[in-house]
């Protein structure tokens, strides 16, 4: 998939210098994953409340990977495809 399909299907992009992360409001279940692995990236009290680059992006990529509906992607600079592919096909 790609940032444009993305951003089509109601993605936000939160950028970062070496990776960007993408979050849909309607597809998350709000089950606090992301905050409760890594509060420093992801704070639902900060405005944005997806600070990219406060952390490794080794770091953000595991969260994302946790994230059990889709509603958090990345994409990696001078990437186009964006990750993870969607679970359910």
């Amino acid at each position: 998939m790609t940032e444009e399909e993305l951003l089509k299907q109601g993605y936000r992009k939160y950028r970062g210098k070496e990776v960007d992360v993408y979050y849909h409001l309607e597809k998350c279940n709000h089950t606090g994953i992301c905050s409760r692995e890594n509060e420093i990236v992801f704070d639902p009290s900060n405005r944005p409340w997806i600070m990219v680059d406060l952390a490794p992006v080794d770091e953000v990529l595991r969260v994302v990977n946790e994230c059990p509906t889709g509603a958090l992607k990345y994409r990696l600079r001078g990437e186009k495809e964006v990750l993870p592919k969607d679970p359910r096909g």
